[in-house]
Parts: structure tokens; C-alpha cells; sequence
């Protein structure tokens, strides 16, 4: 059974920083899959906001976040991590975690819905 566990959100003022982690606790590797965030803000649709690749660490992001998050991945503690540095109001909204299937990329994930998800972890920025 995977299961994923976010962790790292909070309150925060406008141009504060949060760093979220997203442990695979079982039944997955980020050595052989792509992890991903996402996010979802009340009575909005969820949106991608960023992704890593298991093969070549390379990267993909939302264009409302480019030059504020960076995503990064620790093999070792099977962890994907998300910095997310300037942050705004409008970046208020639940954080998943999502990966897999192993053929899914970063690429595609902004575009197609990964197959496991976390329970989410609430960020909230305050002006």
C-alpha cells in the first residue's frame, strides 16, 4: 500500500518562506518515480504546481510559481521536498503530494493526475 505523508505547512506572513516535505512512508520509491505538488485553494480546482523526475531530477513548474518554489528530492530518506520562498496571499490553499505510476514524468504530470496522493498539508499566507 503507498502512502505518502506531507508535512511543513503553517501560517505564514506575505513574503515568507515554507519548506514542505513529502515522505513515502511504503509502496513507493521517488528513485523510480516522479513526485509532484499540487494544490488546491477553497472553492478552486486543484492545480499542479510543480514536479521532479526519477531519472534526471529535471524539473517542471506552474508559471505562478516560477522563481518563488524550487522542488528537490532526497533519494536516501525517500523525501521530495518543496521550498516555496515569496509567498502570497493567493499561494493559500491545501498542498498534496502525488506520484506514480513509475511512467508517469514530470512533464506529464502537470498535465495528467498521478495515481497516489497525501493527505494534504495547509498553507496559509496572510497579508
Amino acid at each position: 500500500q503507498v502512502r505518502l505523508v506531507e508535512s511543513g505547512g503553517g501560517l505564514v506572513q506575505a513574503g515568507g518562506s515554507l519548506r514542505l516535505s513529502c515522505a513515502a512512508a511504503s509502496g513507493i520509491t521517488f528513485r523510480l518515480n516522479a513526485g509532484g505538488w499540487f494544490r488546491q485553494a477553497p472553492r478552486k480546482e486543484r492545480e499542479f504546481v510543480a514536479a521532479i523526475s526519477a531519472r534526471d531530477s529535471s524539473t517542471n513548474y506552474a508559471d505562478s510559481v516560477k522563481g518563488r518554489f524550487t522542488i528537490s528530492r532526497d533519494n536516501a530518506k525517500n523525501t521530495v521536498y518543496l521550498q516555496m520562498n515569496s509567498l502570497k496571499p493567493e499561494d493559500t490553499a491545501v498542498y498534496y503530494c502525488a506520484a506514480g505510476p513509475s511512467s508517469l514524468s514530470a512533464q506529464a504530470m502537470g498535465v495528467m493526475s498521478p495515481r497516489y496522493w497525501g493527505q494534504g498539508t495547509q498553507v496559509t499566507v496572510s497579508s
